[in-house]
């Protein structure tokens, strides 16, 4: 073969082998090049999702192998990770106490209610309504319940219905029976009996 047609051919080799070439690079220089870029983090932090959600909730909950509570509510939602770890039934919640003898000594109700596992602190928000074993009525917007002191306790209005009349008052503290309880800042005593005074009394605190 004559040596101007090996220039040809080498030519045309070099001319291949430069558009494969440029091709490959053109390839590999945008996935060369988006390593550099900066990319989104793993999503892993689960404070903020609920580790179980149940819906139409009845459900029995014991301490220390004893029955003590009766929950019924629409929806339950646990949160575990937050801090502090806490409950939600943001759809209203009913609620009965039991004692050790499995007889019931409370029941609850409320529109929101939260419970905070560690602290075993119930705070019931909206329509909150009680009655305990003698019968009375609680009635508040806001009330919190530490099992730990075995306290009950608000600084929200309260209305106490008792057989014979309604006390009124702002803040309040009781034991968790509700059986023995203080009111502050007394609003009014107002009597239901048709032949009891008709007058409220006021005073600062009435137990």
């Amino acid at each position: 073969m004559s040596t101007q047609g090996q220039i040809k051919i080498f030519r045309h080799c070099l001319n291949i082998t430069v558009t494969v070439w440029v091709a490959v690079m053109f390839l590999l220089f945008p996935a060369c090049s988006d390593k550099g870029k900066p990319t989104a983090a793993a999503v892993t932090n689960r404070d903020s999702t609920p580790v179980m959600r149940t819906v139409g909730v009845e459900s029995y909950i014991s301490d220390s192998g004893v029955i003590r509570y009766k929950i019924i509510s629409e929806e339950w939602i646990v949160y575990d990770k937050m801090t502090p770890s806490f409950w939600a039934f943001e759809k209203g919640i009913y609620l009965e106490q039991f004692n050790e003898d499995f007889v019931a000594e409370a029941t609850i109700k409320s529109d929101t209610a939260y419970y905070y596992d560690q602290k075993k602190i119930w705070e019931l928000r909206s329509n909150v309504h009680i009655e305990n074993k003698d019968q009375e009525k609680f009635d508040t917007e806001l009330l919190f319940w530490d099992e730990h002191k075995q306290k009950v306790y608000s600084d929200a209005k309260i209305r106490i219905e008792q057989a014979d009349k309604v006390i009124i008052g702002y803040g309040f503290e009781s034991n968790q029976q509700l059986t023995d309880y203080v009111i502050h800042n007394t609003e009014g005593i107002f009597y239901i009996d048709d032949d009891a005074p008709t007058d409220s009394v006021s005073s600062d605190s009435v137990q």
